[in-house]
């Protein structure tokens, strides 16, 4: 009798992380690597652009000994990607939980009363955000992508940009509007020309906000935005003492 030979089972080929489980790091290892200041595994956006630090892999302790170098000893920082505790000798400043979400039935259009923001407004976009409190926002963050701001007499009440920029995607960030002129439409309006931005260039938008900001989620879920996941947006002090 002929004895049939089966192919041997070759063991299933790793899977390709999704570069929005670890935004950060595939952004500063990407397209927005021009900004990285990096040591091995671990890099992070200027202290004047934007808070974050990143690690190729959060579950890696030599990523973490890279991000304690890199940053200094005794230095606070935000970790994207990262689990909920930081690893022995470092200090858990602040957790909080977050919500991941992604276009998938957005209507994005342009808005003629949209005016594109520079460097040389970032005195007025930070003056809005500090009164609005969106999320971290520096001197520089402007420069990270196209931040769009509605003015009402002269004066800027309403914003919008472009923050982390994995491949193939583009975070919107920054979303919010002056006190006096809510319930006008405004932050929806800039949603939706922002991502017609990124849709132009063949990316898909995507956002975060805290779990518990269930009026952002309402407004999002409702602009066409899908829960992809949760997160943790966690605040870390590294090591007194940094060695190697």
């Amino acid at each position: 009798m002929a004895t049939s030979v089966q192919p041997a089972q070759q063991p299933p080929a790793p899977s390709t992380p999704h570069p929005l489980d670890n935004p950060a790091w595939a952004a500063l290892s990407g397209p927005h690597s021009s900004f990285a200041e990096r040591v091995g595994l671990a890099a992070r956006y200027p202290s004047d652009v934007a808070t974050f630090t990143a690690l190729a892999d959060p579950a890696d302790p030599a990523a973490w000994a890279d991000l304690a170098t890199l940053l200094g000893p005794g230095v606070e920082a935000v970790v994207t990607g990262a689990s909920s505790q930081a690893p022995p000798g470092w200090q858990t400043v602040e957790r909080v939980a977050g919500v991941q979400f992604v276009d998938t039935a957005l209507r994005a259009a342009p808005d003629p009363q949209a005016v594109r923001l520079t460097q040389a407004d970032a005195d007025e976009i930070l003056d809005l955000v500090a009164r609005t409190r969106p999320g971290p926002f520096k001197q520089r963050t402007v420069t990270l992508g196209t931040y769009l701001g509605i003015r009402h007499e002269g004066r800027l009440v309403a914003l919008a940009g472009e923050r982390l920029h994995p491949p193939g995607w583009t975070e919107i960030s920054a979303v919010c509007t002056d006190p006096a002129h809510r319930g006008r439409g405004l932050a929806t309006r800039l949603v939706r020309a922002v991502a017609a931005g990124i849709r132009e260039r063949g990316e898909t938008p995507f956002l975060h906000t805290a779990a518990s900001n269930t009026t952002a989620i309402r407004l999002y879920e409702s602009l066409g935005f899908t829960l992809r996941k949760q997160t943790t947006f966690l605040a870390v002090r590294t090591p007194d003492t940094v060695t190697r």
